[in-house]
């Protein structure tokens, strides 16, 4: 009773606008009563219209009305709070759709702030206040707000579960230990709770160790981001110096060319010009002396003729025409045969580097390394399709089957002269690059060097600088009847494993992983290198006397 007539005051005494306890109450003409501060909002909202209206009971006034501090009414509301009396929840206290409402509440219900897995019910603060106050309440497990509590009943028996059979994996109660679950491994749900939470925090353990690693991963991607960003903001800036100095410099040559042409050009039209003078003077005067000595043939007097011809008759020194050498339209056009030359020589050129610069940047790889292939499959996706360069084998060796195949000769083969060919080494290389992860496999018939080598290795005789395995710009696996040598910078190597005709290769450029495999029914790894590569490679194989080599078309 006294609970209601609790919320029976809070009504009486509340603003209908802000539903708290009244402030500064005051009473309009219609009877109704607000906080001040509230109708003068709601009015304040009205002023355009001119017309002000009741929030209740709609009742309207003209003009606004003058509000005055109602005394009687404000006495009242604060004698009532001396009593205890406390202003109604705000509407986030109360339980909406999808809050777990307090179970113990009359009427319009409020949130829960826990519930209990002892008594299954949820409580309010004011209604949870006896488990902090009554003794045998206080042990009760008081847990966060939870709809599922009627999941702790069991469905068959009505008790809450307390026990956990481990044979079946699932939550019982009392009664069902000793009725369908007899004989079972049962715990209580507590202890099984201690167990699964040390298991609970062994993965939150792994979890967080795995969350390190990859910030770890994260921030070194992020680390690989910026260099990359730097490298190639820094690489275009240099790339566009490099060719604004290349076009200037050919601006220079073309410049300095149309300068030389002019120059001659002027000497050239200038000295024809000259002689151009001479003999059109020498025109004028014969064409004067011709008239003269027409003139004179034409006169009667004997005496008067015969005085004035030897004076007439003698000709001026003559400008020589046969000495004038009228060549054919070609004057300098040789000029242009020879820039057209370097023309053709500077694509030539730019075609072979940019090869190399197209795929070193199409080879720049974010990622972090693979792991290295492990099954046959694996190996297949980075199968690579090559073919070997006839302009860089030696004359001893004959290609076949589309350039895979190659065998070596008693006699030399008709190639022509190519400034890429080996002349002191009986090996070859292939005509692709290979950047990123390749595979490849070579089979083998007699004594053979597969290898790998940069297009900078030497080419010419059979020293160190040109061999295969011989230099730091190669690298080679050397396979014999009986046995296996890794030979690098002409530093050998023993391996040993099981011989077989044929080789498998990986490499993987990024990761500076070079691996050799002998490749029968099973795959064994002979030997395999970690370095660094700082060109593409070219694969590469050298060839004994009596012997062959294929790279495989695997399928």
């Amino acid at each position: 009773m006294a609970q209601q007539e609790n919320q029976l005051d809070r009504e009486t005494f509340s603003c209908s606008i802000c539903l708290d306890l009244l402030k500064d109450p005051v009473t309009i003409p219609c009877g109704h009563s607000y906080c001040m501060n509230c109708i003068k909002t709601h009015w304040g909202v009205e002023d355009q219209k001119g017309v002000y209206s009741c929030p209740q009971c709609r009742k309207t006034f003209i003009p606004r009305p003058v509000l005055e501090k109602n005394i009687m009414l404000a006495g009242l509301v604060e004698q009532l709070k001396k009593t205890g009396l406390q202003a109604a929840p705000a509407d986030h206290c109360y339980a909406g759709p999808e809050d777990v409402a307090c179970d113990f509440c009359s009427g319009r219900k409020l949130k829960a702030i826990k519930s209990c897995l002892f008594c299954l019910a949820s409580y309010c603060e004011k209604h949870l206040q006896p488990h902090y106050d009554v003794a045998p309440l206080k042990k009760h497990k008081l847990v966060e707000p939870s709809k599922n509590l009627q999941e702790n009943i069991c469905s068959r028996h009505d008790e809450v579960m307390k026990m956990f059979c481990r044979t079946d994996q699932k939550c019982i109660c009392l009664v069902c230990v000793m009725d369908e679950h007899k004989g079972h491994d049962t715990v209580s749900a507590a202890a099984e709770r201690t167990e699964r939470q040390r298991e609970l925090e062994v993965s939150r353990q792994e979890i967080q160790q795995r969350i390190q690693d990859r910030e770890k991963d994260v921030k070194l991607l992020q680390q690989e981001v910026e260099a990359i960003n730097h490298s190639a903001d820094k690489t275009v800036e240099d790339s566009e110096k490099i060719f604004t100095e290349l076009i200037r410099l050919i601006q220079k040559r073309s410049s300095d060319v149309k300068q030389q042409i002019r120059s001659q050009q002027e000497t050239e039209v200038s000295g024809v010009k000259e002689l151009q003078e001479k003999l059109e003077q020498e025109i004028t005067e014969l064409k004067r002396k011709d008239a003269e000595l027409k003139q004179l043939s034409h006169t009667e007097d004997h005496n008067q003729f015969l005085h004035n011809y030897p004076s007439l008759s003698a000709l001026s020194e003559s400008t020589h025409s046969s000495s004038i050498n009228i060549r054919p339209l070609r004057y300098f056009e040789d000029v242009t045969a020879a820039v057209s030359e370097l023309r053709d020589k500077l694509q030539d050129i730019l075609t072979d580097r940019w090869t190399n610069i197209s795929l070193t940047v199409t080879d720049v790889d974010v990622l972090l390394s693979q792991p290295e292939p492990k099954s046959r499959a694996e190996f297949l996706k980075y199968l690579c399709k090559i073919t070997l360069d006839p302009n860089t084998a030696h004359t001893q060796l004959l290609l076949s089957e589309g350039n895979r195949k190659v065998t070596r000769m008693d006699q030399h083969q008709s190639y022509s002269s190519h400034p890429d060919r080996f002349t002191g080494w009986c090996q070859v290389l292939s005509r692709e690059s290979l950047t990123g992860r390749c595979y490849w496999e070579v089979e083998m018939r007699g004594n053979v060097y597969v290898a790998v080598a940069y297009k900078n290795i030497s080419r010419a005789g059979n020293g160190t600088e040109s061999g295969f395995g011989r230099n730091d710009k190669s690298l080679s696996l050397l396979c014999f009847q009986n046995s296996y040598e890794f030979r690098y910078n002409n530093i050998i190597t023993s391996i040993s494993g099981p011989r077989s005709s044929r080789v498998g290769v990986y490499l993987d450029h990024r990761a500076g992983i070079l691996s050799f495999y002998s490749v029968s029914e099973t795959r064994t790894l002979l030997h395999r290198v970690q370095t660094t590569f700082t060109q593409p490679l070219y694969a590469g194989i050298w060839i004994d006397s009596g012997s062959s080599a294929e790279l495989c078309e695997v399928k």
